[in-house]
């Protein structure tokens, strides 16, 4: 069985709005697993907070509530210089890498300065590190010695994912790694994610709000909404069998590979609801065609239906939460 690299209990995160005494209701009670050779996917709709997961689980910043354990260890409260030893062991892979890179350093030095932080290399042991990442990361050696502008966007993709494995790292975060980038750039990544999980057997949690990705790569599947994971499930039941009113939504805008193949599209109505005034009880209920009165006051709680298959829907007991069912 596989060891958890990092567990996340009740995690909250708010952010207070200017002077006001409002908040932002960014993370709102995530449980979560990730363990190592594992690749956790995070899906949902601009917004939903998957990004602010991802940050806050590094502690990039501060958790509002709840607990966050990294290796076996409670992080959630240690200061920046506790975890500064820690930082090579956690990575985060950016969205965009023209941001994410210094536009005045060489491609080699970029590579390098995880290296000369976190390690103490002699300068031809650095050199000989720094190719080999390139290469790991299939990026020509001739790229080293230029800077940023010189690359393609898929190219300095890779070298934010080199700078991410050069500390041999226990969790990798990637934050809609691939979305800047056309489709046959974004196989190649994906294909070199999957071989670094199998070299590294690093956990991983990826961050996108495109199903095709998703599919392709995790092993797990968060599925979140306002900020809250509505189905937590193995890849191969989400995309058969989703079970909570949302999940069904998103998968019925998702393209089948067959293009003969039928599609009914599971329309929802209205808005994403503010996250700074959540909705009570269930904070999808708004938009949920297999609403009732309940809904509306009770916060539903995850349900295991299946190995591994968590659900928090309150219709799961009579049914209701099958969608083609309310339009029948």
């Amino acid at each position: 069985m596989r060891q958890p690299i990092l567990r996340a209990k009740n995690l909250v995160k708010r952010f207070s709005v200017g002077r006001s005494s409002s908040y932002v209701n960014a993370v709102n009670g995530v449980d979560l697993t990730i363990h190592r050779g594992e690749i956790l996917g995070m899906v949902g709709e601009s917004g939903s907070g998957k990004s602010t997961i991802g940050r806050t689980l590094l502690r990039l910043t501060d958790p509002t509530e709840g607990l966050i354990e990294f290796d076996g260890r409670d992080i959630t409260s240690l200061s920046a210089k506790e975890l500064r030893p820690l930082r090579k062991d956690m990575q985060m892979v950016f969205q965009d890498p023209w941001s994410a890179l210094n536009p005045r350093m060489k491609i080699g030095d970029l590579i390098a300065e995880p290296l000369r932080i976190h390690l103490k290399l002699s300068e031809p042991d650095l050199r000989d590190r720094t190719e080999l990442l390139a290469k790991k990361v299939r990026l020509s050696t001739e790229f080293l010695n230029r800077t940023p502008s010189a690359l393609s966007g898929g190219q300095l993709q890779r070298v934010c994912i080199a700078r991410a494995i050069a500390t041999n790292p226990k969790l990798i975060i990637l934050d809609e790694p691939t979305s800047s980038l056309d489709l046959s750039v974004r196989a190649g990544i994906l294909e070199l994610l999957m071989e670094l999980r199998e070299e590294t057997q690093a956990g991983f949690l990826f961050i996108s709000h495109d199903l095709g990705t998703i599919k392709l790569i995790s092993d797990t599947i968060a599925v979140l909404y306002l900020g809250r994971i509505v189905e937590l499930v193995p890849k191969e039941a989400l995309f058969n069998e989703p079970a909570h009113p949302y999940s069904q939504s998103l998968l019925s805008a998702h393209l089948p590979a067959d293009l003969d193949a039928p599609i009914q599209r599971l329309i929802l109505e209205g808005e994403i609801p503010s996250p700074i005034d959540l909705p009570s009880g269930c904070s999808f209920h708004t938009r949920c065609p297999a609403a009732v009165d309940v809904c509306k006051t009770a916060t539903p709680q995850p349900e295991l239906i299946a190995q591994n298959h968590h659900v928090s829907c309150l219709r799961l007991k009579d049914g209701g939460n099958i969608l083609s069912r309310q339009q029948a």
